[in-house]
C-alpha cells in the first residue's frame, strides 16, 4: 500500500481514536491539536507542509 497525503487524516483519525480509547481524558487535547492544525493550515500558515 502506497501512502500519499490523501491517506494522512485516515491515520490520523485512527491514530486519535485508539488513543482516545485508550486514555479518554486524552480527547481535549487530540480535537484541540487537531482543530489548531486544520486552521493553520487552512490560513496557510503550513505551506511548506505541501498539502
Amino acid at each position: 500500500m502506497t501512502i500519499t497525503t490523501a491517506h494522512i487524516p485516515a491515520i490520523v483519525a485512527l491514530i486519535a481514536g485508539i488513543l482516545i480509547l485508550i486514555m479518554p481524558r486524552l480527547l481535549n487535547l487530540v480535537v484541540a491539536i487537531y482543530l489548531i492544525c486544520i486552521g493553520l493550515i487552512g490560513l496557510g500558515v503550513l505551506r511548506w507542509l505541501h498539502i
